[in-house]
């Protein structure tokens, strides 16, 4: 297999990889972004390999960059009079390399696509039909998962407030029980593809 093919498949590989890293959190945004709901967190069961994704995006795009650079042979003096491919360009290398660690890095700020919610207005009837529960939850490993299980629990009427936190692995919400159940706040969660696994 020639250098230039093998530099390719590693930039490739490299991007597969940074983009497989952050699986779990770029399919909700998608989802978000364009109105669809349903279970897009289906990718949730990737994170524990995430790091095994982010060091074989590192490797792979270094060898890109290592094919790139290092110094031709003397024998490969007509291969540099052509011009080069696309994909052997230094454009397409810096490309892909700003694409992975944006991919990668995702988790970190995949919270600001959702909106804010908690500055809503509700309306509480009555102080005694207001209620704070604590669901704990299975599945969350980012902030943006948290921002996704707050976002569909905010579509419910009823909604005073709602925090959720992928290190504790919970969500308390806050909510007027004339208006809306605990039942509709579990399905609503589980509609995300996290599971609450107890409440309280």
């Amino acid at each position: 297999m020639s250098t230039e093919k093998t530099s390719k498949n590693a930039a490739y590989t490299g991007l597969f990889a940074a983009l497989a890293a952050s699986s779990c959190c770029i399919p909700p945004v998608i989802a978000l972004i364009a109105g669809v709901g349903g279970s897009a967190s289906a990718l949730s069961w990737m994170e524990p390999f995430r790091p095994y994704l982010i060091g074989l995006a590192i490797v792979a795009i270094g060898y890109a960059w290592y094919a790139y650079l290092k110094p031709k042979k003397e024998d490969d003096c007509c291969e540099i009079d052509q011009k080069p491919k696309w994909y052997q360009t230094k454009g397409f290398l810096i490309g892909i390399t700003l694409f992975a660690a944006v991919s990668i890095s995702f988790p970190y700020y995949a919270h600001i696509f959702y909106p804010n919610n908690n500055n809503k207005e509700v309306v509480v009837v009555s102080q005694a039909n207001v209620e704070t529960l604590n669901f704990d939850i299975e599945g969350m490993t980012c902030s943006g998962c948290a921002a996704h299980v707050e976002n569909e629990v905010n579509k419910l009427s009823g909604i005073i407030s709602v925090s959720a936190s992928y290190e504790n692995e919970n969500a308390t919400v806050t909510f007027d029980k004339s208006k809306t159940s605990k039942e509709d706040i579990v399905k609503a969660i589980n509609s995300t593809g996290y599971k609450v696994v107890k409440q309280k």
